[in-house]
């Protein structure tokens, strides 16, 4: 047997050129950089160009991010502008409206007109839910008058969080007649009749919190712009508030509409009520709790 040393049978493998593989790994650097490039932009479209064609999976899962995305642009977009004469109320607006309501509150409060004799006769407005006042209440309501901060707050609280949620709030007519307020979830306008600030605080508060439920139950529904959906509330009324269902105003209100001002009118007095809802239901995009 020859010592002879035999070529191995494993033959090198060719050599590659490297101008290709230069050329690939240049290519290789210009999608990355135009991915980053788009994704700064857009990350969207960055995905688009780098990511494999997506599983049918992925793709209803892209289309469900796309509508969550539609939704926000739904609760970013503007309300209608004010009708004419309307007046838009804003935060910035608060000292005015306090004062109106100041003058409105001071009107409820107890007059005594002499008759004679030594004789005095109290003149009082009192709201339907109230209970007669006795002599010795409307001297203590007349020696201390009621400040409303109570509902002042609730106003003011109210205002500011309507306003960062979207809603233009609006002092006019509401389209239905006799209303004393309306929400108009296309038109992203809550309204408040005039005549509301004349009556004072307590009513005011009432109305504009039985107005932002309505707000809440949209936001529920999906934003601003949504048919409001029950929020879930107690709809036990009192004799008031069935009362006012029984107005013509709802006459023609579809049983839907109806449930929903049980739970507004069943939770319109629970001035802390609305500030949470809102808080709760129409958080801003960019706006934390």
């Amino acid at each position: 047997m020859s010592n002879a040393r035999r070529p191995s049978r494993r033959s090198s493998p060719p050599r590659r050129s490297r101008g290709p593989r230069t050329r690939s790994a240049a290519g290789g650097l210009t999608s990355l950089l135009l991915g980053l490039a788009l994704s700064a932009a857009g990350g969207l479209a960055a995905l688009a160009l780098l990511s494999p064609q997506p599983r049918r999976s992925d793709t209803l899962l892209a289309l469900q991010d796309l509508t969550i995305q539609l939704q926000e642009v739904v609760l970013a977009s503007r309300p209608e502008p004010p009708r004419p004469g309307d007046r838009v109320l804003t935060s910035a607006g608060l000292p005015g409206l306090l004062a109106q309501l100041d003058r409105a509150d001071q009107s409820w409060l107890p007059r005594a007109e002499p008759l004679g004799n030594g004789r005095i006769r109290y003149l009082y407005k009192r709201r339907l839910e109230d209970p007669p006042l006795s002599i010795a209440q409307i001297e203590e309501l007349r020696r201390n008058p009621p400040s409303h901060q109570l509902e002042r707050d609730a106003i003011a609280s109210l205002l500011t969080l309507l306003e960062r949620a979207g809603v233009q709030v609006v002092i006019g007519p509401p389209r239905k007649a006799r209303a004393a307020g309306e929400w108009e979830p296309a038109a992203r306008t809550l309204r408040i009749r005039p005549d509301v600030i004349e009556k004072g605080s307590v009513e005011f508060a009432r109305v504009l919190n039985h107005e932002a439920i309505h707000v809440a139950q949209s936001c529920r529904h999906g934003g601003l712009g949504a048919r409001p959906k029950l929020l879930g509330l107690s709809i036990v009324l009192d004799p008031i508030s069935r009362r006012h269902l029984e107005d013509p105003v709802y006459a023609r209100a579809s049983p839907t509409e109806i449930r929903l001002e049980q739970e507004a009118y069943a939770n319109q007095n629970q001035l802390s009520l609305g500030p949470a809802l809102l808080v709760k239901e129409c958080r801003a995009p960019g706006w934390t709790r």
